[in-house]
């Protein structure tokens, strides 16, 4: 994607192949700037205070992170504390965790002198698979945008309703939800996005900058007004993104998706999630077994008198979920419907 017109990446590696370079988020949307990460623990804390955020980008930015601490210590003891230290610092994203898995596995056979360069490898291969898989979400997901378009008995624009940022600095490009919009915006079709705020972060500013660094024309509206806007028919299609997906199509996103999910389903208005295969977690079935994330009570209230429970994400269960948009392509939120395109998950009995 481009800002001001050059085209940036959230995650990329430095020209001399010793760090990475990462959009430092926490200054956005107000200064873009970017911070250079050069060790395991600055890897570890850029995740963890959000200068990078969003599950697929926190699982290349792991992956990376892995890479960093294998620079510095090689070894078996090097290897699992790069994995423990990147493990603690946020625990609903599936991504980091995969992400973490896949680096031990490609290196803890090798020798220790190779383990650096192969986790580095490693983890280029991950960020250029997320690349495309978000690519390809972008070609499924426009073609179920067109045909609402198409539907609309030539009503414009198409009015699509989001939630987070579920765009290209929440994951390497193009982006999840919005890597439709994109290829929409990019064909000359009209529409427009209303981007929900998402308190308390915020990052609905981030899909808002996103948006007006592409031109695309949005909105932005307190989290509460997407009741209204969907009551009164001011919304064609909500989709968002996901930080994990269980095996039978429960989806777990930044807080305040559920609420849209049954504003939505009530209102009888498609809701659709796009869902990255690096986002599913396969060995899952039950989303109460899904970590939670409570963040920071200094959040929401500077004020140590007042009880606060500041809860990161929620649920949706996957009935009120209309389909999902995987690189694969769409199916239903079932375990039947993600089989359909990943049978190479179907359990032998």
């Amino acid at each position: 994607m481009k800002v001001g017109g050059i085209s940036e990446r959230s995650i990329r590696e430095a020209d001399d192949a010793t760090a990475v370079v990462v959009v430092d988020q926490t200054l956005l949307p107000g200064r873009f700037v970017t911070a250079r990460l050069e060790t395991l623990d600055a890897a570890a804390a850029a995740i963890r205070t959000m200068q990078v955020r969003g599950a697929p980008l926190i699982g290349v930015t792991a992956a990376y992170g892995m890479a960093l601490g294998l620079q510095a210590d090689p070894s078996d003891a090097g290897l699992d504390h790069a994995a423990d230290t990147l493990r603690a610092t946020r625990p609903t994203a599936i991504n980091l965790g995969w992400a973490i898995a896949a680096i031990v596995d490609r290196v803890r056979p090798l020798p220790s002198v190779d383990r650096a360069a192969a986790a580095w490898l490693a983890a280029r291969e991950m960020a250029e698979a997320e690349v495309r898989a978000c690519e390809s979400i972008g070609r499924h997901g426009a073609v179920l945008l067109r045909e609402r378009l198409a539907a609309s008995g030539g009503k414009e624009p198409l009015n699509v309703l989001t939630h987070c940022n579920a765009g290209w600095l929440a994951t390497v490009d193009w982006g999840t939800a919005l890597a439709p919009v994109y290829r929409l915006h990019d064909e000359g079709a009209p529409l427009h996005v209303w981007v929900s705020e998402t308190r308390p972060r915020n990052q609905g500013l981030l899909t808002a900058w996103e948006l007006r660094e592409h031109g695309v024309p949005h909105t932005l509206v307190v989290d509460n007004a997407a009741g209204l806007l969907l009551q009164r028919g001011m919304v064609d299609l909500c989709v968002v993104g996901t930080d994990r997906t269980t095996r039978v199509g429960d989806v777990c996103n930044k807080i305040g998706t559920s609420l849209k999910a049954l504003a939505a389903h009530e209102a009888g208005v498609p809701f659709y999630v796009a869902a990255p295969s690096s986002s599913i977690h396969w060995a899952l079935s039950d989303p109460a077994q899904i970590p939670i994330e409570e963040r920071s009570t200094g959040e929401v209230s500077t004020d140590p008198v007042v009880p606060v429970f500041n809860p990161g994400f929620d649920v949706t269960p996957a009935r009120h979920v209309t389909a999902l948009l995987t690189e694969r392509g769409v199916c239903a939120a079932s375990e039947a419907g993600l089989l359909s395109l990943f049978p190479e998950r179907i359990r032998e009995p």
